[in-house]
């Protein structure tokens, strides 16, 4: 029998929910205008399935997991790139209201992001297991600094995770001017630092959040 973890029954119950809100729209509104949202999150849910294979005692080869650590990264900005579907709200068809519209991608958003920080935990505990405690959280700024990256060239340069293979060359040289020209790439780093920084507070916030909880419990009960 397969054994479904809390944190899974959390992300499989938004799954739900965002589906659910889909098909009553497609019934309503008769148009299937926002149903790239299921795509969108499967594309999010593999980094998050990989990164529990990544902290799973049972895996013990070392080059298997850094292979898995590579596929996650590759994956990790699709979580996060949902976030940037709420620019989406208003355009094509209006025959839903647009407070269902708006709670419709909200709802995705945020389960994309659920599904990202959970991702980025585990990894971060797997981590703290195999390098130094003075450098995990700098790793986890600059995993979050690459996946904001990724989004960017994601959703403005409509790069997708399987072009790496696809369209290698292509994709190092739209990369790789960015970085020997950033000047001429500004609004690149501006939206790539303002993503991070904006990830950076969620993940770094709700964990502290979340640890001040647990310690202060008293504090917080009713």
């Amino acid at each position: 029998m397969i054994k479904i973890s809390v944190v899974e029954k959390i992300v499989f119950t938004f799954l739900l929910f965002v589906a659910g809100m889909l098909l009553l729209r497609i019934m309503y509104a008769n148009s299937f205008r926002y149903i790239f949202l299921m795509w969108n999150l499967f594309l999010a849910w593999i980094p998050f399935q990989l990164s529990l294979v990544i902290s799973s005692a049972a895996q013990k080869n070392k080059w298997v997991k850094y292979f898995l650590l590579a596929a996650w990264l590759l994956f990790f900005p699709n979580a996060l790139y949902i976030v940037t579907d709420l620019m989406h709200l208003g355009e094509g068809d209006n025959n839903a209201p647009l407070w269902f519209d708006a709670i419709l991608l909200f709802t995705s958003s945020v389960t994309g992001l659920i599904m990202a920080f959970i991702s980025l935990y585990q990894v971060e505990q797997y981590l703290r297991k195999n390098v130094k405690a003075k450098h995990v959280n700098k790793l986890v700024v600059a995993v979050l600094f690459l996946g904001s990256f990724g989004v960017y060239i994601g959703r403005f340069l409509r790069w997708n995770s399987w072009d790496i293979v696809a369209n290698p060359v292509s994709l190092l040289i739209e990369i790789a001017v960015r970085f020997v020209n950033p000047l001429d790439h500004h609004r690149t780093w501006i939206v790539t630092l303002m993503l991070t920084c904006l990830f950076s507070l969620f993940y770094f916030g709700v964990k502290q959040l979340a640890t001040a909880v647990v310690l202060n419990k008293d504090d917080f009960a009713v």
